[in-house]
C-alpha cells in the first residue's frame, strides 16, 4: 500500500512549521568523498565475509530462526551491484521461505515470532515482485498485526488491553511476552518497508506504546518515573508479574531491587539504542516535527550524539547493544533527512563519524563483533549485518 497523501502533506507542513523553531530543517549534510570511499570499502569487505559464512541451506545463524538470514539478504539487496538473482541472495530467500508457517508467521519452532517475522518481511519487501513472495508478505503482515497488543487481546493475567493498559500498542518477542521498545521498533520497520500508511491503526497504536517509553512530562503514564531528558527506556513493564512497572536496561539495579520485593524510587535512565528506536518510529509515523515528543527526542540527540559507545548506559555496560545502537542511529538520522546540529550549533557529520568508526572496528576478515556480547552481539554474522545497515544508511543505500 502506498502512503496516503494526507500523511505526506502532514510531513511537509510540519517541516515548514519547524523552520521557525530552533530546529532548522536543511538538506542533510552529505558524506564527503574520503568517508564515502571508506564506507564503500568496508561494505564490500563485509559483504564478502557474509558470502563466506552462508550455510549450504542458504541460512546465516539459523539457530534463532530466519531473522539473521533476512538481515543478510537485506544488506545485500541494498547494494547497487547485487540483485535478486545473485546466488547468495536466492539461497537466502529460499531459506526464509522455507520457514513460513501455516499461521502466516515466518519463524522456526515458534522461536521469537515477532522478531523473525518482522525482519523477514523487511527483507522480502525488497523482492515483492516475486510471485512466491507476494502471498507470503500478505499473510505475514496479517500475522504480525495479530501479535500487537490491542483491544481484542488480554495480558497474561487475563486483563483486557484497554487504551490505558501499559501493553497497549506494543509488540513483544511473541504472542504472550510483555511488549518492549525493541520489538515494537522492529515491527515499525517492517510496516514502513511494506509501505503501510502512517495513519494505519497499527502505526497509531505502536506510537501510543512508544510514547510511553519517553522521558518527558507529557508522558502521563510514566513521565514521573523516567529521567525527563527526552530519551527512551526499554519497556512499560518489567515482566508479566510486574505489569506497569517500567524497565530501563540502563538502570539494571532497578530490576534486581524490584524482583527481590523492594521498591526502586529513582527515575529510570534513558539510553541511546532505545532513544533512536523511538525517534525512528516517530519519523516513520510522520508525527509533526513540532510535536513535543519529536522535539524532545531530537534535543536528546543533539546533546548525546556519539559513535563511541551506547550513551546513557552505565560505564561498565556502555558497550552493551553497541552495534544495534549504531544501526538504529543510522536508520533514524537517515530517515530524519535534515541537518542535525549539536547544542553549540555545529553540524553533526554523523555519516562521516559512522564510516570512520566502523572502518576502524572492522576485523581483518571483514566482520564486526562486539566483545560485550550481550544481546547476541558476540555473533559476528549478526553484528556484521548491523554494521552494514548503519553504513548503508550513511551513504544513502537503504531505501
Amino acid at each position: 500500500m502506498q502512503k496516503a497523501t494526507l500523511c505526506t502533506s502532514t510531513a511537509v507542513l510540519a517541516a515548514a512549521m519547524f523552520a521557525a523553531s530552533a530546529i532548522m530543517p536543511a538538506r542533510a549534510s552529505s558524506i564527503d568523498d574520503e568517508h564515502y570511499r571508506l564506507a564503500v570499502e568496508s561494505i564490500s569487505k563485509g559483504i564478502e565475509y557474509l558470502r563466506e559464512q552462508q550455510n549450504e541451506d542458504g541460512s546465516w545463524s539459523p539457530e534463532v530462526g530466519p531473522a539473521i538470514t533476512a538481515l543478510a539478504v537485506t544488506v545485500m539487496l541494498d547494494q547497487p551491484n547485487i540483485g535478486k538473482d545473485d546466488p547468495a541472495v536466492q539461497k537466502g530467500i529460499e531459506y526464509i521461505l522455507s520457514t513460513v508457517r501455516d499461521d502466516g508467521g515466518i519463524y522456526s519452532e515458534r522461536t521469537l515470532p515477532v522478531y523473525n517475522t518482522a525482519i523477514s518481511l523487511s527483507a522480502l519487501s525488497r523482492v515483492r515482485g516475486d510471485p512466491r513472495v507476494a502471498e507470503v508478505i500478505e499473510k505475514g503482515e496479517k500475522y504480525l498485526r495479530s501479535l500487537q497488543y490491542t483491544g481484542d487481546r488480554e495480558d497474561p493475567q487475563g486483563n483486557r488491553i484497554t487504551e490505558d493498559h501499559p501493553y497497549r500498542g506494543g509488540f513483544g518477542y511473541g504472542r504472550h511476552g510483555r511488549p518492549d521498545g525493541s520489538n515494537t521498533q522492529i515491527a515499525a520497520q517492517a510496516f514502513r518497508d511494506l509501505g503501510v500508511d502512517c495513519e494505519d491503526p497499527a502505526f497509531v497504536e505502536l506510537v501510543r506504546y512508544t510514547s510511553r517509553l519517553q522521558g518527558i512530562a507529557e508522558n502521563e503514564m510514566f513521565g514521573d518515573q523516567i529521567v525527563n531528558d527526552g530519551g527512551a527506556i526499554y519497556a512499560t513493564s518489567l515482566s508479566s508479574d510486574h505489569i506497569g512497572v517500567p524497565e530501563s536496561r540502563a538502570s539494571p539495579e532497578a530490576r534486581e531491587i524490584i524482583e527481590e520485593g523492594g521498591e526502586y524510587n529513582e527515575p529510570l535512565q534513558t539510553y541511546g539504542s532505545m532513544t533512536y528506536a523511538m525517534f525512528k518510529t516517530y519519523i516513520y509515523a510522520e508525527l509533526d516535527r513540532d510535536d513535543v515528543r519529536v522535539r524532545s527526542a531530537y534535543e536528546w540527540v543533539r546533546r548525546n550524539f556519539t559513535v563511541d559507545y551506547n550513551p546513557g548506559n552505565p560505564e561498565d555496560i556502555k558497550y552493551n547493544g553497541y552495534f544495534y545502537y549504531l544501526m538504529t542511529m543510522g536508520r533514524a538520522l537517515a530517515a530524519w533527512g535534515t541537518e542535525v546540529r549539536d547544542t553549540d550549533g555545529d553540524v553533526i557529520h554523523w555519516q562521516r563519524e559512522l564510516a570512520r568508526e566502523l572502518a576502524e572496528r572492522q576485523e581483518e576478515d571483514g566482520s564486526w563483533v562486539n566483545m560485550a556480547d550481550r544481546y547476541m552481539e558476540g555473533n559476528p554474522e549478526l553484528v556484521t549485518c548491523y554494521a552494514l545497515i548503519a553504513l548503508n544508511n550513511a551513504i544513502g543505500r537503504e531505501p
